[in-house]
């Protein structure tokens, strides 16, 4: 089977894959925003950009998705820098994505082939790796449809799989078949394990907290700030995937169970939110979520909304929730801590590269846990 998942990262020579963007604009109001996303995306995972291609259009290219003439402008551009890949901010077709390859002779790279790429990178655990591999091929399977010439041809004869007559296309799509069944099942057996250290953790009384937030929002340097970790935390996207647990102890609380989880974007692939089900279930059965917002960012709110949409994806939506406002040394706001009408906290706001309101963030967790505590109580007393 082709390998449409090579790594951009380096060449054989050690310089960065030259890549040219391509961004059309279709009256979104997050036009900019998503532009320079895929920058970001793109250096994130090893690409040297060396120019953009933009356009306007009110409805997608049937054939070339950015039509014909800015087709031939993205090719002489990409002769002139030496480009050899063209990273699209949009989804492809897979016909329009093979008739772009054939026009520039060179990678076309969608913005969901782009991203899946950078976790391929990223993942290090065996979960983490599987549930990278499910997602790339539940996107590969899209892409063979009346794929390329060399799988239009019948295979048959003495010792070839899948018997006389059954084209090249065919034996591919069976064994797509037969990896995703497998990598379903190795799935299905960890996330009845993780099930299984839930439950042992409610029934010794262990409460249960997970970072949740937008990609590059400071989540992995919260976490290290409160478990004394040293997960692997830099300023770009989807610097960390696998989920991380640590226990810590919170006074008046206890032992509490921490979890970082994997950073939200806008557009994050339905492949990987189903894939990355297993990992993110954490969030859905947490006792609380710290939700980490990147107060310097203009966006915020949009970010916001988008991470709250994937969590309504996975059924994390009923979970309490307390918004933390991180990097407020980058605009020089104090570190404070805001009440609800009915005194629970509901809003933090904190620095994780000094380090100011994280003691916020432990009272936070020990009034939750007081709450949780108290109702615990009054439902025993009622049965």
């Amino acid at each position: 089977m082709k390998d449409l998942f090579e790594r951009p990262g380096t060449d054989i020579s050690g310089s960065f894959e030259a890549a040219i963007l391509v961004s059309v604009d279709f009256g979104d109001s997050d036009y900019e925003e998503s532009l320079h996303e895929l920058r970001q995306l793109s250096i994130s995972a090893g690409l040297a950009v060396r120019g953009t291609i933009e356009g306007k259009r009110s409805t997608p290219d049937a054939k070339l998705f950015i039509g014909s003439g800015k087709a031939d402008e993205l090719k002489l551009m990409m002769q002139a820098s030496e480009a050899n890949i063209a990273v699209f901010n949009h989804d492809l077709s897979p016909s329009q994505q093979r008739n772009l390859e054939r026009l520039l002779q060179a990678r076309v790279v969608d913005r969901t082939g782009l991203i899946l790429d950078i976790f391929s990178q990223r993942a290090q655990s065996h979960e983490g790796k599987l549930q990278v591999e499910l997602a790339q091929l539940e996107h590969l399977s899209t892409r063979l449809v009346r794929g390329w010439t060399h799988l239009e041809r019948q295979k048959g004869g003495i010792g070839v799989r899948g018997g006389p007559g059954e084209t090249q296309l065919e034996l591919d799509r069976r064994m797509l078949r037969i990896r995703v069944k497998q990598l379903r099942e190795k799935l299905t057996k960890l996330k009845a394990q993780r099930s299984m250290q839930r439950k042992a953790r409610k029934r010794s009384n262990v409460m249960t907290v997970s970072l949740v937030g937008y990609t590059n929002a400071g989540k992995s340097t919260i976490f290290n700030r409160l478990t004394k970790a040293n997960i692997y935390a830099a300023d770009q996207l989807f610097a960390t995937l696998d989920t991380t647990t640590h226990k810590i102890y919170i006074p008046d609380c206890g032992s509490v169970v921490l979890s970082d989880t994997v950073g939200f974007i806008k557009h994050l692939p339905h492949a990987l939110v189903e894939a990355f089900g297993a990992t993110l279930e954490e969030a859905a059965q947490a006792d609380l979520l710290l939700h980490i917002v990147d107060t310097a960012s203009t966006n915020r709110d949009e970010q916001i909304a988008q991470v709250n949409k994937v969590l309504g994806e996975i059924g994390a939506l009923s979970v309490p929730q307390i918004l933390v406002h991180n990097q407020i040394d980058r605009v020089g706001l104090p570190p404070t801590i805001e009440r609800d009408e009915y005194g629970r906290i509901a809003s933090i706001h904190v620095s994780a590269k000094t380090g100011e309101g994280l003691d916020f963030l432990r009272l936070a967790m020990a009034e939750h846990y007081q709450m949780l505590k108290q109702q615990s109580t009054e439902e025993a007393a009622f049965t």
